[in-house]
């Protein structure tokens, strides 16, 4: 699930819709959630697919560290991808904001961290990165986790407006990472490598 203080907006004729915010979502905030109502697939269910939904699924989903597909039932699967991405997956299955989300600016995931199945060209941002490939979590990982840590200590200071979402114990090991009190899990737990599968 999405946060709710975001909506889908079209962005432009080369990007298509995004997901904006509504309102300022401060650093720290959790942005997505892994919910219930959240589809995962196996690649033997894609298989069996008609063309039409497999056309879908390689659209809207990211792979798990499983190598299962997972669709996104609300607007999170109009979140696009940008080299210097506002939000971050963490390994504990929701997103927060690494820095202020200002009124109006799109959310965007780095889709390196997503272990898509072939690499494309994105837009140039004007990054020495040009190009996504499945295993950039494994290249870059080190990098998304120093960004994680500059902001997670803010996740229980902030107002939470998914943390109903979290289970307790969850929300629990939130607060003793955010305190020092234990150590955070490092984004490359997310990495599914296809040659192990």
């Amino acid at each position: 699930m999405i946060h709710p203080h975001t909506e889908v907006r079209f962005i432009s004729e080369e990007i298509g819709y995004g997901v904006v915010a509504k309102q300022l979502i401060p650093a720290g905030t959790i942005t997505w959630v892994l919910d219930q109502l959240d589809r995962e697939f196996t690649p033997a269910q894609y298989e069996q697919m008609d063309f039409v939904y497999k056309e879908i699924l390689d659209t809207y989903t990211f792979r798990n560290n499983k190598g299962n597909m997972i669709l996104c039932w609300d607007i999170g699967r109009f979140v696009n991808h940008s080299f210097n991405s506002n939000c971050l997956t963490t390994a504990y299955d929701f997103e927060i904001a690494i820095r202020d989300i200002q009124p109006g600016e799109q959310l965007t995931d780095d889709y390196g961290y997503l272990n898509i199945s072939e690499p494309f060209e994105a837009m140039n941002e004007g990054t020495d990165r040009k190009m996504v490939y499945p295993d950039d979590l494994t290249r870059y990982h080190e990098v998304w986790d120093e960004q994680i840590k500059t902001v997670f200590h803010k996740i229980p200071e902030l107002d939470q407006p998914m943390k109903f979402l979290l289970p307790e114990s969850l929300w629990t090991k939130v607060e003793h990472i955010a305190a020092g009190r234990e150590q955070m899990a490092s984004i490359l737990t997310n990495y599914f490598d296809p040659e192990k599968a």
